[in-house]
């Protein structure tokens, strides 16, 4: 699907924009953010987001580090690759080739939800050596019991019906119904932040990116390997989180020995959102455990 995002129109007052570029790797077209100075650090947004769940977060870590912040395979202003390569396989593959292509090697993985995902997955197939990974409400864990056995049928059978993005996108011009759908995760934004949103969740060829994206979806592997992640992994785990509950966290602690676990009060899964310095300061200090930073240094928001 072609209806994408058109960055002369809908980009035209995109969050950091003037940090944008435009890069082509593995036979995609990718809109990469890119700012600071320091060591390199690599975001990975969630499902149906971009690069403006970063808007607010980025800027405080370019104090301190290279931020590197694609939008993913499909998403956003990125262009979409065959529906079968939108698993976590593929897109982990797919986001390798855009660091080679960048000539970047990340000290820090960042990822929101999915992106977590993405992240560590990279990290266990030897694609990028980050020192630390950083998982905000990440989505480790797959759905378990009748849900799964219902879930991913039906989101392939979405996925696959070109009407049903097309639908999607027309109920999510609705400021209402996005309003709805934000707050449903436990999080509260500004009037920016669901915009943007509006944005694109008002888009077919993203939500259809999306959609494919749950479609292919397996995380049964990644459980499975995880107990040899060896990396130093810091979850951060939002207790209004409705979307991906902070049990998940605790279950990856018990999987991963070296894993610190940090529960915020008061936030949802949308955090770093919600509250950007609070996210980049439990990040500055999970650096410095890690080796990548030397000593503290105070970030505002």
């Amino acid at each position: 699907m072609s209806d994408k995002p058109n960055w002369s129109v809908d980009g035209s007052d995109w969050p950091n924009r003037t940090a944008s570029r435009f890069v082509d790797a593995a036979g995609l077209r990718w809109h990469v953010q890119v700012m600071g100075e320091g060591p390199v650090v690599l975001l990975a947004h969630g499902t149906g987001a971009a690069t403006h769940s970063w808007r607010d977060l980025a800027p405080l870590l370019a104090q301190r580090f290279t931020v590197v912040a694609p939008d993913l395979s499909g998403h956003g202003f990125t262009s979409t690759p065959h529906w079968q390569r939108l698993s976590l396989d593929g897109m982990s593959r797919d986001l390798s080739v855009l660091c080679n292509k960048l000539a970047i090697s990340p000290e820090i993985a960042i990822g929101h939800s999915a992106g977590a995902a993405i992240l560590t997955r990279m990290t266990l197939d030897g694609l990028i050596a980050p020192k630390l990974i950083v998982s905000l409400n990440g989505a480790y864990l797959p759905f378990g019991g009748p849900a799964a056995q219902f879930f991913s049928p039906l989101a392939k059978m979405m996925a696959l019906n070109p009407l049903v993005p097309r639908l999607f996108a027309w109920r999510g011009r609705d400021p209402a119904a996005v309003h709805r759908l934000l707050k449903g995760t436990g999080s509260t934004l500004d009037a920016l932040g669901e915009r943007l949103y509006r944005r694109l969740v008002g888009s077919p060829g993203h939500v259809a990116a999306a959609l494919e994206m749950m479609a292919n979806w397996d995380l049964h592997p990644l459980v499975r390997d995880l107990p040899r992640l060896t990396t130093a992994l810091l979850l951060v785990a939002a207790t209004r989180d409705h979307a991906i509950p902070p049990d998940v966290a605790r279950r990856v602690r018990q999987l991963v020995p070296q894993a610190q676990l940090e529960l915020i009060d008061g936030l949802g899964h949308l955090a770093h959102e919600e509250q950007p310095g609070r996210i980049a300061e439990l990040i500055l200090i999970a650096a410095e455990r890690a080796g990548v930073l030397a000593a503290q240094q105070e970030m505002s928001n």
